[in-house]
């Protein structure tokens, strides 16, 4: 092939090369442009949630999401409190967060993260996490259950005694230890409210979409860079191919 008189002769092997690695940094890309899009469509979700409370029901617990603020009337069930274990408090430090079962006055109830609690001195030393049962109402952020990097085969429930260590439970493992059905999600306490332990609350957003729209013009930028280096080194063959003809 002749681009311009001059022999274009890549061969094969380069070929083959340049396509597969064009589509994966295209790949690359596009994965990048979809995660700054899903980064926005998070930033926009928690904004919205925190422009007004609404009143957190049976009803409409379903379709809040997460990041809302929310408020509930009821009262909390000491009886029956959760240990979320191998929790970091705002400094880094092991310990529990302290998740208690509220039943709210419509019926229903909601699991409510009273803060981070440090762990006692040794593994079986449970720390006392008792709160009043009388009728309050609270305020707080939706959020979820916290949820490993990976699941591990076995990890979950710790024991039958209550307060119960869970190490990452589902919401099924924890309806099954309180043998009652509870709303989705978690309640992230205010900091304002009564009854709570140390309560930094941060939305998880590793980055801003800045840095993935950054990365997908850096994996673009490879694409451009492999087919010009294709196109140079077929260019330079060319070239050997024609002096040795002569």
């Amino acid at each position: 092939m002749r681009i311009a008189d001059r022999n274009f002769a890549p061969t094969w092997f380069a070929v083959a090369i340049t396509i597969a690695a064009v589509a994966l940094f295209v790949r690359l890309a596009i994965w990048q442009l979809h995660r700054a899009a899903e980064k926005d469509a998070l930033q926009a979700q928690y904004a919205a949630g925190q422009r007004s409370v609404v009143e957190l029901t049976a009803a409409n617990a379903a379709g809040l999401t997460q990041y809302q603020r929310v408020s509930a009337r009821g009262h909390y069930d000491s009886a029956h409190q959760i240990l979320l274990d191998s929790m970091p408090s705002a400094m880094g430090q092991p310990g529990y967060r302290v998740v208690t079962p509220f039943e709210l006055e419509q019926g229903g109830w909601l699991l409510v993260d009273r803060g981070w609690h440090r762990p006692g001195a040794t593994r079986s030393d449970i720390p006392e996490v008792t709160v009043g049962e009388a009728a309050r109402t609270i305020s707080g952020q939706l959020s979820v259950l916290p949820r490993p990097g990976v699941r591990l085969a076995g990890s979950g429930t710790s024991g039958n005694s209550w307060p119960r260590v869970m190490n990452y439970p589902e919401q099924t493992t924890v309806e099954q230890a309180l043998e009652r059905k509870v709303l989705p999600g978690l309640v992230l306490l205010d900091t304002d409210q009564a009854d709570g332990y140390e309560r930094v609350w941060q939305a998880r957003i590793d980055m801003g979409s800045e840095r993935h729209l950054s990365y997908a013009v850096q994996w673009f930028g490879f694409a451009v860079a492999a087919v010009v280096l294709f196109v140079v080194m077929g260019l330079r063959r060319g070239r050997m191919l024609d002096q040795q003809s002569r």
